[in-house]
C-alpha cells in the first residue's frame, strides 16, 4: 500500500538544529528555561566579580563559555541509520514545525524531522491537517529564533 504522504529528509546540521529547537520548545521547555536562567545568573555573577575584583582570565573564559553555550544550545551532532520509518500515531508526544521541517517528538531525546521541501502526496497544509486529525495534537510553529 502506497503511503498517503512521504518525505525525503537529509539529516544535516540544519535538520539537527530544527529537531533540538523543537525539543527545547515543547517537551523540554521547562528544563530549558531553568537552564537559561541559571546560565544567565552565573554569567551575571561573573560580570559582578569582574567589576568588584577586576578581570581574571578564568572568569572571562567561564563567562564566554556560558554565553556561547546559551547562544548555540540547539547545535549538536547525531547519527541515524538510513531507512524507512513507520510509526504509530499514539507514540507521538508532540509535533512542531518551522519553515522547513515538521518535527515529531517521541520523548525528551527522540525526534524525527520531515522536510517539507521534499514531500510528496500533498501540501504542507494538507499534511498538517492530516496529522492533527490522526494525533489530536496541535502543531505549533517555531520561529527561527526558537520562539513559538
Amino acid at each position: 500500500m502506497k503511503p498517503l504522504f512521504s518525505f525525503e529528509t537529509d539529516y544535516d546540521i540544519h535538520t539537527f538544529i530544527a529537531m533540538a529547537r523543537a525539543l527545547r520548545m515543547t517537551v523540554r521547555k521547562k528544563h530549558s528555561k531553568r537552564s537559561q536562567i541559571f546560565g544567565l545568573g552565573v554569567a551575571a555573577l561573573g560580570v559582578s566579580s569582574i567589576i568588584l575584583w577586576g578581570p581574571k582570565l578564568l572568569t572571562i573564559a567561564a563567562i564566554a563559555v556560558i554565553i556561547l553555550a546559551l547562544l548555540f544550545e540547539d547545535r549538536y551532532v547525531s547519527a541515524t541509520d538510513i531507512g524507512t520509518t513507520e510509526w504509530h500515531y499514539d507514540k507521538i508526544k508532540a509535533i512542531a514545525e518551522d519553515k522547513v521541517y515538521f518535527v515529531f517528538i517521541f520523548d525528551e531525546s527522540h525526534t524525527q524531522a520531515y522536510d517539507k521541501r521534499k514531500m510528496s502526496g500533498g501540501t504542507a497544509d494538507a499534511f498538517r491537517r492530516f496529522i492533527v486529525q490522526k494525533t489530536g495534537l496541535n502543531v505549533p510553529r517555531i520561529l527561527q529564533g526558537g520562539r513559538l
